[in-house]
């Protein structure tokens, strides 16, 4: 199996849409196995309406908690405790692309945080990150904690308006490649999101 594991340096900093742009242009499948909030559109919802994907590539995940929180908290108020054991990855026959919940140390029970399961599967993390103020920090924490566990970094997407001090900086001090920068987009619809994801980023970059 083929994929990556996309991660971010926080929550709501545009990951899902990343998520769906890359696995548009690979062609590939998306799973999210934790989905925290269920009140809204799921990300796999998002996902599906975004990437251009057929129905059968966005699979579904292992666990749907009701309350938008960190999964491990969302796990307690539902009852349900969740088992690393059952989080491995779906066979996939396209390259498949993961996304976990948050940023890189959030909790999905008491004793194991997403870094810990991103190094179980041994894929590629990309990690994204926001433009905006506060992201060199967020960012070089993020990736030192990735390489403490020994993953490997395949690079890092900036999400927002453009910020070349920061994203080079970010960059040079983290050895990281930079894969490029998504804007947001305003309306946000598929067509503009492939759009911008092929002006932005180069699909060889992803290639394995």
């Amino acid at each position: 199996m083929t994929g990556f594991v996309i991660t971010g340096t926080d929550t709501s900093i545009g990951k899902t849409r990343f998520a769906a742009a890359l696995a548009g242009a690979l062609d590939g499948c998306y799973w999210k196995p934790i989905q925290s909030g269920l009140d809204e559109p799921t990300d796999s919802e998002i996902v599906a309406a975004l990437s251009g994907l057929p129905a059968d590539r966005i699979l579904p995940e292992v666990y749907r908690l009701n309350a938008p929180l960190s999964p491990h908290r969302a796990a307690e108020i539902d009852g349900v405790v969740i088992n690393p054991a059952r989080l491995d990855p779906p066979e996939a026959a396209r390259p498949l692309v993961i996304e976990g919940a948050g940023g890189v140390l959030v909790p999905i029970n008491a004793d194991t945080l997403f870094a810990d399961i991103f190094a179980r599967w041994g894929l590629p993390v990309i990690l994204c990150a926001r433009t905006a103020l506060g992201t060199i920090n967020h960012s070089l924490l993020s990736i030192e904690a990735l390489r403490t566990r020994g993953l490997s970094i395949h690079g890092i997407a900036f999400i927002g308006d453009a910020n070349e001090d920061s994203e080079a900086t970010i960059a040079r001090l983290g050895r990281v490649r930079r894969l490029g920068r998504l804007p947001w987009l305003d309306p946000l619809t598929p067509g503009m999101l492939r759009e911008a994801f092929a002006a932005n980023f180069s699909i060889g970059d992803f290639a394995r």
